[in-house]
């Protein structure tokens, strides 16, 4: 599970189209997102893994890590992750050739 916090519906928005784009790019899908249009609380469903984007209010009147308080926690900067491909607007400003997946580190 994967508990994220964006400050306005804006914010929580445009977190929602970056992690889907990228993600969808990398091959991974999930189910229709929940809560896209309010930008309150979006759930996306991996399968394997759950996003929530929350802004503050959300995430402090649900409580989610509260529920969770007892669960291990990763330091996600720890991870060692796979390469990202590159937006399709950066496969374009680079030039990158989208047959090698024009990946970006990090």
């Amino acid at each position: 599970m994967v508990l994220a916090t964006g400050r306005s519906r804006p914010q929580i928005k445009a977190l929602y189209n970056e992690l889907h784009t990228r993600l969808k790019a990398a091959g991974e899908t999930h189910s229709r997102a929940e809560g896209v249009e309010l930008g309150w609380w979006v759930l996306l469903d991996f399968g394997d893994v759950v996003v929530h984007l929350m802004q503050p209010e959300a995430r402090q009147y649900y409580d989610i890590d509260g529920l969770y308080a007892d669960a291990r926690e990763t330091d996600w900067r720890a991870v060692e992750l796979p390469p990202l491909p590159l937006p399709r607007r950066k496969l374009r400003e680079t030039g990158s050739d989208a047959r090698d997946g024009g990946a970006i580190e990090g």
